[in-house]
C-alpha cells in the first residue's frame, strides 16, 4: 500500500497542476500523510529548474502551515481526551514534567525533525500537545523547513540531475550530522 501510495504522490510532480499538489502533500506531511514532500519537488525542479525557488517557497509555506494544524492536533487532541484519561490514572504530573522537558529543548527538536528525515508531524503534534510557545514553534519551523527546501532547491538548481542521488539518498544523513554538530557545538560552548 506504502508503495501505491508513494507512487501516487510520484505522479503528482507531472500533473499541471503541480505545485496545488506540492503544497497539499506538504502542508498534509506535516500532520499526517507518510510520504515527505520532496519527492514531488525534486523532479519538479529537475524538469523546471528556473523556477527551483519558488517551488521551495511553496513547499514551506504549505509545510509550515500543515505544521500549524499539527501542533492544533496535539493541542486540542490532548485537552479533550489525553489529559482527562492521564489525571484518571494519576499520570497528569509526569506529563507536566515531560511537557516541560520537551519545551526546554523544543526549538532542536522541531529544527532537528524539520531538517531531518524524522517525521517532523510527530514533533508538530508534540508541540502542541505540550503547550510549546507558538511562536516558537513557527520561527523555528520555517528556519528548519526552509532550510531543508531550500538547501534541496539549490542543489538542484546548481548541479541538475546528477545530484538526485546524493539528495535522496544521503541528504537527509548530512543534514542530521548537522544537527547533531551544531547542538554539540553548542553543548562545548556552554562548557566553556
Amino acid at each position: 500500500m506504502l508503495k501505491r501510495l508513494y507512487d501516487w504522490t510520484l505522479g503528482l510532480a507531472q500533473h499541471p497542476h503541480a505545485l496545488w499538489a506540492l503544497a497539499i502533500v506538504a502542508f498534509a506531511e506535516s500532520s499526517f500523510f507518510p510520504i515527505p514532500p520532496d519527492i514531488i519537488m525534486i523532479p519538479m525542479i529537475i524538469a523546471r529548474p528556473n523556477r527551483a525557488f519558488v517551488i521551495a517557497g511553496v513547499a514551506l509555506v504549505a509545510s509550515v502551515l500543515g505544521g500549524l494544524l499539527g501542533y492544533a492536533i496535539g493541542a486540542f487532541a490532548y485537552e479533550t481526551i489525553g489529559q482527562p484519561m492521564l489525571a484518571s490514572l494519576g499520570k497528569a504530573e509526569a506529563m507536566e514534567a515531560f511537557a516541560e522537558r520537551f519545551n526546554g529543548v523544543g526549538f532542536w527538536a522541531v529544527l532537528a525533525a524539520g531538517v531531518t528525515p524524522f517525521p517532523y508531524k510527530v514533533i508538530t503534534i508534540m508541540s502542541g500537545w505540550t503547550a510549546m510557545p507558538l511562536g516558537t514553534f513557527i520561527v523555528t519551523s520555517i528556519l528548519a523547513r526552509g532550510l531543508r527546501f531550500f538547501i534541496v532547491a539549490l542543489l538542484l538548481w546548481k548541479f541538475g540531475a546528477p545530484i538526485r542521488d546524493f539528495i535522496e539518498k544521503r541528504l537527509g544523513l548530512m543534514f542530521t550530522l548537522f544537527v547533531i554538530l551544531l547542538v554539540a557545538g553548542f553543548a562545548v560552548v556552554k562548557l566553556i
